[in-house]
């Protein structure tokens, strides 16, 4: 493939400079129909290094308002972010919506230099690629504007640009170590990013490779590229047909299983077992809230469930006794206007606990296939792709060594009306009550369908959902506990 360009390629001057300053006036005015539209555009430039990419951005943004952009170089990840999943830095730097974010440099590190160096194990570089393969298309999916780049030059032209940057006392701090190992392994490097173009030029994210022997030649070819990807995105956005508006599920079809109903909510502790069985099961998930310290192993633990069904009550028997300096709970409401400006999986990534903390989310990016599609706030075709993308994070946590657990608290219609009642009269607990919880309750044929269809839908080898019958408050509450102490155990089984 990269054999196959020509690289002899190139401008004359006049026909540069004509060339340029129609571009840039024309992507002028694409940014800003993208910040009226509400459009994000990521631009991605990968090459070889002293391919030009640093010029190249300076070109691109001389001409753009300095407010609607900003440009991510991306260095070799940092001790702090390697205890992330490597995709967790770049969801930080996400661009919301109707600005730019320019990459120099991107997530595909993962797959070129890391790859080199040795610092990505080769077994895991075919789970690196689908892992991008499906950020890239989640963030299209979701309305951004995607271009990718590769900024090609010839083994020769490579080794005599590193040698003038590196005479050069203004430029040769630029040059590092590892430029100089990727024109010493040209061939092999130039094979990683073929196996990159055939894993990861997608219909949603296609790369588009660039002769760069001749700079202008290069800036001329990115620039109109990326002009056509932001027409065509804003194209999209116009002529988008409203998906299809379907009538609420009301009840489950008779092919689907009613895993809810499955639950025996007659389950109970009397006070006194409650008393005995509490404290053994805080008293071990102390003892391995040491070990995942010691280990360095995440644990994130989700909570749903209904309306009053005992989360907060579970939560807070969960941590009584854990050392608050290793756990953070995180709670999670209707989103912000900035979290509204980016895709709805990105608050989440960016409350992930590190490896030796606890992290507990009560409510979580499950509310894309339950509050969300109830209430109609997400279209049909949002909340059905929103399966896949969950069970792609998920997969992305678990095979990056997260411990996740998932757990639907379930109690009776007849019990939440009880529940809702006593809160009601309480005046402690009235503040528990609101419109909305009686409304939601009103609905509750719709969220039961949605409930058992997330279960059955999302529910995976790795990242299965136990759902905890929580009539009794003792019993449930006790069960959480057992159920994450057995998911950190059974987890460090696996690792010794």
């Amino acid at each position: 493939m990269l054999d196959n360009l020509d690289l002899n390629l190139a401008l004359e001057k006049d026909d540069y400079k004509a060339q340029i300053e129609s571009l840039m006036q024309e992507l002028r005015v694409l940014q800003q129909a993208c910040w009226e539209k509400k459009l994000p555009a990521l631009f991605v430039l990968e090459g070889w290094a002293a391919a030009g990419k640093g010029l190249l951005v300076k070109k691109m943004v001389g001409y753009i308002d300095p407010r609607g952009f900003t440009v991510h170089p991306i260095w070799p990840a940092t001790e702090a972010e390697r205890q992330y999943p490597f995709l967790w830095r770049f969801w930080q730097k996400l661009p919301q919506s109707g600005t730019i974010g320019f990459f120099y440099h991107s997530w595909y590190t993962r797959v070129l230099e890391d790859r080199l160096f040795g610092r990505v194990a080769e077994a895991e570089v075919p789970i690196v690629m689908r892992q991008i393969n499906a950020f890239e298309r989640q963030l299209v999916d979701d309305g951004a504007a995607i271009g990718k780049f590769w900024i090609h030059i010839s083994k020769k032209e490579l080794k005599k640009r590193l040698k003038t940057a590196a005479a050069d006392p203004l430029d040769a701090w630029r040059v590092r170590p590892e430029d100089w190992q990727q024109a010493k392994n040209y061939d092999q490097y130039a094979t990683f990013a073929e196996e990159m173009f055939a894993q990861t030029s997608t219909g949603t994210a296609p790369w588009t490779l660039v002769e760069g022997n001749d700079q202008r030649w290069a800036r001329v070819k990115v620039l109109t590229k990326m002009a056509t990807t932001l027409t065509e995105a804003l194209d999209r956005l116009q002529f988008r047909s409203p998906p299809p508006t379907l009538p609420p599920q009301e009840k489950l079809e008779p092919t689907e299983p009613d895993l809810l109903a499955q639950v025996d909510l007659s389950q109970s502790l009397s006070r006194d077992e409650y008393k005995e069985q509490l404290r053994e099961e805080q008293t071990r998930l102390r003892e391995l809230q040491l070990e995942i310290y010691q280990q360095q192993i995440p644990v994130l633990v989700v909570f749903e469930g209904w309306d009053a069904a005992g989360k907060g009550g579970a939560i807070k028997r969960l941590t009584d006794v854990l050392d608050p300096r290793s756990y953070i709970v995180s709670p999670f409401a209707a989103p912000t206007d900035e979290e509204k400006a980016h895709h709805y999986l990105w608050r989440f990534w960016r409350r992930l606990p590190p490896p030796g903390k606890i992290g507990i989310f009560d409510r979580t990016w499950y509310g894309r296939v339950l509050v969300e599609r109830v209430e109609g706030y997400a279209s049909e075709t949002s909340w059905r792709q929103a399966y896949k993308e969950i069970n792609e994070f998920e997969e992305q946590l678990t095979s990056a060594g997260y411990v996740l657990v998932k757990l639907w608290l379930h109690i009776s219609s007849d019990e939440q009306l009880r529940r809702f009642e006593e809160r009601q009269q309480n005046p402690f607990k009235n503040y528990k009550i609101t419109a909305e919880d009686w409304r939601n309750r009103e609905k509750e044929p719709f969220y039961y369908v949605a409930i058992n269809q997330m279960i059955q839908r999302t529910s995976t080898p790795a990242a299965p959902w136990s759902i905890v019958a929580g009539n009794d408050k003792y019993y449930a509450r006790v069960k959480v506990i057992q159920m994450v102490i057995q998911a950190i155990e059974t987890e460090l089984k696996r690792r010794k």
